[in-house]
Order: structure tokens, then C-alpha cells, then sequence
């Protein structure tokens, strides 16, 4: 075994982790910036209706450019795609900044959605083909870390230049990062080349990322809307045309949380319904029950973007004495832990600093499952499909928070229409803690085969569909 260190891996591959790491920060910058500034638009261009399809259409645009990425960074490499899906996530934040109408702002954020779903996979490649096994758990703590920065400031300064200049130089202020992003990151990209075991000719699985994308669009419309006559087609119509397709794309026997990488990726979607299914509804419990400000829900939300960190930095440094399943099952047990905390904080007799405390515990926790599930995912990738394979986990991701985010949200708005809101975020806050604690479950179930006798993911799928 080589005595090099992580710290040489990534020394030697300077330009490259630099790259990748610029990429993530831009990307978190441009989320909690636009999610910042989002009520100053709506004011500015009215649209109320089409203000949850500006988030929605980020994300149902995500899926497709996340599958794009995974197909073509298998066949081609990862420059290719990452060089298109950064021109896309451009040409959306100019739409999105000279938007003269609602409309054309959720367009915008349409044209973003299909840039920003390439970026996780090709980070993936990247990492799963440029860096030994032993680099990768620094790899993945340098991108949480990419995140702090961004959580500190980025929300103050997108709301300052939103007060005080315009809201519209957020989006247009992101281009020159998306530019130095582009300038570190596609050389050393392009040296990766397409992979060495190129797989087999198969039929491009685009037509069905964008029927899983449709799907969930109608479904998550079924949960929103107000007419009791047009929700449950919607609800039921969604789900027909997205879960077979959905099928598809991942692993066989992913929805029976088959051993090995069907119960990864299983597990990745169950641990990103629970946590954002919660995250999303915090700021919401914390002004509209609590009575509190933004400005303490800022302090929250910052405080978990420090646990989320520590924790992926615990994986780090701990990596060879913990098993990546036991730390799967520790960080989805505190995640239940802290989620079930703020069934306490709904109460007026709870401290409600107490807040800070429980979504801490939460945070801390996703940061200690989240790389641990990304590890085990590239060392279960088979050579020359850590694009599917990602592409695969990205999906579930995308998707699982999307509806934990939604199923709370009907849940919510029947509540508040009742007079009932806090018994609903209590139940709400109940469903995802059970969420994560059986998803703690899939601990038992997780990978522990080398990469070389993984199965291969397009086999696989093969064989479902046959």
C-alpha cells in the first residue's frame, strides 16, 4: 500500500480538488442566494401563484441534467458535460436576472435546474476516478466545508443587495464565480478522459429521466393545489408516470432495499426525505409558532451548517476505525433524534433556544451519514459507471427531498386551514424522525463488497426491465 497521505493525493491533484471544491461553493452560494432574495422578486415582479415553481422548476430540471451528466460523463468523461451544464446554469442566471415577469423568471430557473443537476455527478466521477479510496473521505469533508462560508454570508449579502441595490445583481453577480469555477475546474477535468473500461452501447436513459421529471411535477402539483377534484388525479396520474420510470433508473431491487447498492441508494433518498422534509418547515415553526425572528432563524441555520460540517470532518478523521454502515446508522439516529426534538420546541414552556440545540443534533448527524453513504456508493461503482451510479443516488436525493418538503407542506396547509398548525408540524416532525429511523434500519443492509465485484448498475437494470 502506498504511505502517500490524503493531504499528498490531494496536493498532487492541486488544480483539480481546487476545481471541484470552487464548483460546490458556487453552487451553495447560488442556492442560499436565490432562496434569500426569492420574497424581494415576488414583490417586485407579483406572480404569487408561480413562486413554489420557481424552486420546483430548479429541481424537476435538476433530474434531467443530473441523468444527463451521469450517461454522457460515462461515455465521454466528465468535461463534456460539465462544460454544457455550466453554460446552462449561465444562460439561467441571465435569464432569471433580466426576467421581466414571473414567468420568465421560473424559466429561467428551468434553463438553472438542467445546469445544477450536472454538477453533483461530475464532483462524483471526479472523485470516484481521480482519487484513491483513502483521499475520498477528505474529499467529500473539503466539500461540506464548501458550504460554510457560503451559510455564513451569503444569505446577509444576497438580502443586502436585495434591500438596498437590486435583487436582480444576485443572479447576475454569480456569473464570474460560475466563470472562475469553469476556468479551475475543465482542464484538469479533461485530463481525466472518458474512463478506461468504457461500458457497452445502451440505450440512452434520457426519455426516462423526463418522464420521472414529469411525473414528479404532476405529483408535487397534486400536493399543492387547492381543488379536491384535481389533486388526486394528479396525485395518482404522478406516481403512475414517474415510479415505473423511476424503477428504471435505479438499481434492481432498490425499492425492496436489496443488500448491498440498491439498500445505498434506498438509503440516500430516506436520509434527504427526512432531513429536508424537516429543514424546510424549521424557519416556518420558529416564526410562525414561536413568534421569533429571522434573524433567529439565520443563527439556527447557521449553527447546523457547522455541525453539518463537523460531522462530515468526524467521518474524516475517524474513517479507519468506524465502519461506514455504523456511522450511516449513528448519523440516521441522530437525525431521528433531533427531528423528534422539535415536537418539543412546538411547546410555549420549551426554551425555544432550544431549537438551535435539537436541528444542531440533526445536522450533525446528516454530516455523519451523508459521506458515509457517498463512500460507499463510489466503492460499490463498477469501473467506468460511477457516472450511472451516481446519477442513480443523485435522483433519489433530489427526489426524496422534494416529497419529504411536499408531503409536509399538505400537511401544514391542512393544518394552518384548521386552526390545528401545531399539531400538524408535530405530526409532520413525527413522520420524518420514523422516516429516519428506519432508514437507521439500512445499516444492516449496506455494502461492504469491493468495487471490483459490484454488479454492474446497467445489467442490472437489464434484467429488471427484461
Amino acid at each position: 500500500m502506498s504511505s502517500a497521505t490524503p493531504a499528498t493525493y490531494l496536493a498532487d491533484r492541486g488544480p483539480l480538488t481546487t476545481g471541484l471544491v470552487m464548483m460546490i461553493t458556487v453552487a451553495a452560494f447560488e442556492a442560499l442566494a436565490v432562496a434569500t432574495v426569492m420574497p424581494a422578486v415576488k414583490d417586485d415582479l407579483g406572480g404569487v401563484a408561480l413562486y413554489g415553481w420557481a424552486f420546483s422548476a430548479f429541481l424537476l430540471a435538476s433530474l434531467v441534467g443530473i441523468t444527463f451528466a451521469g450517461e454522457q460523463a460515462d461515455r465521454h468523461g466528465p468535461a463534456r458535460p460539465f462544460a454544457i451544464g455550466l453554460g446552462l446554469f449561465a444562460i439561467g442566471l441571465a435569464v432569471g436576472g433580466m426576467a421581466p415577469t414571473m414567468w420568465v423568471l421560473v424559466i429561467g430557473r428551468a434553463i438553472q435546474g438542467l445546469g445544477a443537476g450536472v454538477i453533483p455527478p461530475v464532483a462524483y466521477v471526479a472523485v470516484g476516478r481521480a482519487y484513491p479510496e483513502e483521499a475520498r473521505p477528505r474529499m467529500f469533508a473539503l466539500f461540506a466545508t464548501a458550504w460554510v462560508v457560503p451559510g455564513l454570508v451569503g444569505p446577509g449579502l444576497a438580502g443586502a443587495t436585495a434591500e438596498y441595490l437590486s435583487w436582480r445583481l444576485v443572479f447576475v453577480g454569480i456569473l464570474p464565480l460560475v466563470g472562475a469555477a469553469a476556468l479551475l475546474t475543465l482542464p484538469a477535468l479533461r485530463q481525466l478522459g472518458p474512463p478506461a473500461q468504457v461500458p457497452a452501447a445502451a440505450r440512452s436513459r434520457m426519455p426516462t429521466a423526463f418522464l420521472v421529471a414529469a411525473g414528479a411535477g404532476m405529483f408535487l402539483a397534486g400536493l399543492t393545489v387547492a381543488s379536491p377534484w384535481l389533486s388526486p388525479p394528479l396525485l395518482v396520474g404522478g406516481a403512475i408516470v414517474a415510479v415505473p420510470a423511476l424503477r428504471r433508473l435505479m438499481p434492481a431491487g432498490t425499492f425492496r432495499a436489496g443488500r448491498g447498492l440498491p439498500a445505498t441508494v434506498l438509503g440516500i433518498g430516506a436520509l434527504n426525505l427526512a432531513f429536508f422534509g424537516t429543514d424546510a418547515f424549521v424557519p416556518f415553526m420558529l416564526t410562525e409558532v414561536r413568534d421569533q425572528s429571522t434573524v433567529f432563524v439565520g443563527a439556527i441555520f447557521t449553527a447546523s451548517t457547522l455541525c453539518w460540517t463537523a460531522g462530515t470532518w468526524t467521518v474524516e478523521r475517524m474513517a479507519g476505525r468506524v465502519s461506514r454502515p455504523a456511522f450511516v446508522g449513528m448519523g440516521m439516529g441522530l437525525v431521528a433524534l433531533g427531528t423528534l426534538g422539535h415536537i418539543a420546541v412546538l411547546s410555549q414552556g420549551v426554551p425555544v433556544w432550544f431549537a438551535g440545540v435539537t436541528w444542531s443534533v440533526g445536522a450533525f448527524g446528516i454530516g455523519i451519514a451523508y459521506p458515509s453513504f457517498s463512500l460507499l456508493l463510489l466503492s460499490q461503482a463498477p469501473r467506468g459507471q460511477e457516472g450511472t451510479v451516481t446519477s442513480a443516488a443523485k435522483l433519489a436525493e433530489a427526489l426524496a427531498a422534494a416529497v419529504g418538503a411536499g408531503v409536509v407542506g399538505a400537511i401544514v396547509t391542512a393544518g394552518e386551514s384548521s386552526g390545528e398548525l401545531s399539531a400538524a408540524l408535530g405530526v409532520s416532525f413525527a413522520l420524518m424522525a420514523a422516516v429516519a429511523g428506519m432508514g437507521a434500519l439500512l445499516a444492516g443492509r449496506l455494502p461492504r463488497q469491493s468495487a471490483s465485484t459490484a454488479p454492474s448498475l446497467v445489467t442490472s437494470a437489464a434484467a429488471t426491465e427484461a
